[in-house]
């Protein structure tokens, strides 16, 4: 059979499964199944690894937020950032109005970066971790995908790697050199495109800055199909655009990420507070050392809220040793809310000897409940790939692939009692279903010519509500009290004036996202006409209306007005 009959015959299979799929009633029965044909053909013709296999395709419709669903026509699986480049610009001469969604190791909560009117590019094909087995079995993915190597002079050391790469896999290439990246998130099991699209913060935030202010050089596919290097010197709109851009702008396909030496141990602290204004005035003397040499700071801060006795003992309890369970009740006179500051200090073998010195002089200046240290020390590695552990027995008892409502919200340092009384003392009552974070930040560590949101204060807090809806037979943890409650605390700081900004931010319509963005949605709207005036990139986050086919009366245009 020749090659050309051999395509015939494929492309009339793909309209016959197309045709029957729409029949029964799919999401994607509004498009004609030629369009389908299409996109299959586009993948014989350039070799693109286009797949509409239904595996591949329920898989692009899920993330880790379970919420919501959005069943693409098809799937990429990119050898090349030239493959990306392809397919975005493919969709962007296309006249059918498809989209485009960029999808990393799918951790994002409410559909972000899924689709239902086009494609979604497999960026990462993840690994597959079993909850006995903590060895990861990699996939095939693009050769550029491995970590390069590093380089950059003695004091700016950086890696370049593939925007689909986790990060754990990148920690993991850098330490072969005696380095590291400098800012995380908690959970390593992130893409480094998905995470620098958004901020990614963690503990280190108050000293390093998030992610996205430890990048050096970007290349990113344009809605228009370009695939551009970009850095502070190079197109740097569009590197300042995609930074924190939730994907609006472009696909990261290479990241230049900086890195500084790796430390071999981390000393682990954990200290109680039942008083929320002492446990607020020492997070915030902590970050103010950031400036201050090693030895006279602390390298992590971060807080967590407990408002339900059980968690202290569950929640990441792997901490605390099970011979010497935390009694809250021994540690607070009345019985309420509770919070614990979690710090580190970073050594190495040859610093062993005065690491006791320097955390014992910054533990002298805080006023914790002083029955209440717990200390452990262990690798470097181990304490950032912390989170992976709890993942790994949530999984064994079948409670990690389970709806996720989370809420993340920036809150200025002047409101921070205020929304300690309203939703910590107040909304939550005594009980919650997952860790509760808080801690600060210091805006000068933050860009403000990035897509990143921020409070416009000096100092501003990240309140991580990280719930998991369960049928646990108990109603406050079902999806529908969780969501339910996330209006409530939202709808509290909206009334009480405490002028709260979403971080990983979700919202239905426009004018909420513009009310979102305030004085920079102008700039975010000039930078969307600039790189994807057909607004095909991202749009599970709902940002901008949906193009419509050329021929529509309704044809889309670079005009402000078609994008409000």
């Amino acid at each position: 059979m020749s090659s050309s009959m051999a395509t015939k015959l494929l492309l009339l299979l793909c309209f016959v499964i197309c045709r029957l799929i729409s029949t029964v009633g799919s999401t994607m029965e509004m498009v004609d199944p030629l369009e389908k044909v299409e996109l299959v053909r586009l993948g014989l013709e350039s070799q693109l690894k286009l797949s509409i296999d239904p595996t591949d395709m329920e898989a692009a419709s899920l993330d880790f937020g379970g919420m919501v669903r959005a069943r693409p026509f098809a799937v990429l699986h990119p050898t090349s950032a030239d493959d990306v480049a392809r397919m975005v610009r493919a969709v962007y001469e296309s006249t059918h109005g498809l989209t485009v969604s960029a999808k990393g190791h799918g951790h994002s909560i409410n559909g972000q970066a899924q689709t239902d009117n086009g494609v979604v590019i497999e960026m990462s094909n993840g690994f597959l971790k079993s909850a006995n087995d903590d060895k990861a079995m990699r996939p095939s993915r693009p050769p550029s995908s491995v970590v390069l190597g590093v380089g950059g002079s003695e004091d700016s050391k950086y890696v370049d790697v593939w925007g689909g790469e986790l990060w754990i896999e990148l920690l993991t290439s850098t330490l072969e050199y005696g380095l590291a990246p400098k800012s995380w998130t908690d959970y390593l099991y992130l893409s480094v495109g998905g995470t620098l699209s958004n901020a990614g913060i963690s503990g280190q935030a108050f000293h390093h800055g998030p992610q996205i202010s430890n990048v050096y050089e970007l290349d990113v596919v344009t809605g228009k199909g370009e695939l551009l290097t970009c850095s502070e010197e190079q197109n740097s709109e569009l590197f300042h655009s995609v930074l924190g851009g939730l994907g609006q702008f472009g696909i990261i396909t290479r990241a230049r990420i900086a890195l500084e030496p790796a430390p071999q141990r981390v000393r682990w602290i954990r200290v109680l507070y039942s008083n929320f204004s002492a446990f607020t005035n020492d997070q915030e003397y902590l970050i103010s050392l950031h400036g201050r040499p090693t030895s006279e700071k602390f390298d992590y801060l971060e807080g967590f809220v407990i408002v339900d006795e059980g968690l202290i003992n569950n929640w990441r309890s792997s901490f605390f040793s099970p011979r010497n369970p935390v009694k809250i009740t021994s540690l607070s006179s009345n019985g309420s809310v509770l919070y614990c500051l979690e710090i580190t200090k970073n050594y190495d073998e040859y610093t062993a000897d005065t690491v006791d010195q320097e955390v014992e002089a910054l533990l002298k200046k805080l006023s914790f409940i002083p029955a209440s240290v717990f200390t452990t020390d262990l690798p470097y590695v181990y304490f950032l790939d912390r989170v992976h552990k709890a993942e790994l027995k949530l999984r064994s008892k079948g409670l990690w692939d389970v709806p996720h409502p989370w809420l993340n919200l920036f809150v200025p340092k002047s409101k921070i009692d205020e929304f300690d009384q309203g939703v910590f003392k107040g909304i939550l009552g005594n009980k919650t279903s997952g860790p509760i974070l808080i801690y600060p930040m210091n805006k000068n560590k933050w860009d403000d010519r990035s897509s990143v949101v921020t409070i416009d204060e000096e100092v501003f807090y990240l309140v991580a509500l990280l719930r998991s809806a369960l049928d646990s037979g108990d109603d406050t943890q079902t999806l529908e009290y969780l969501i339910d409650q996330n209006r409530r605390i939202l709808d509290f700081c909206r009334d009480a004036g405490i002028g709260v900004k979403q971080y990983l931010p979700n919202y239905n319509t426009q004018e909420e996202w513009m009310d979102h963005f305030g004085d920079k949605w102008d700039l975010f709207l000039h930078r969307k006409i600039q790189f994807d005036p057909k607004r095909i990139l991202a749009p599970g986050q709902r940002i901008f209306p949906a193009s419509l086919p050329s021929s529509s009366p309704a044809t889309s245009s670079s005009s402000s007005s078609s994008f409000s």
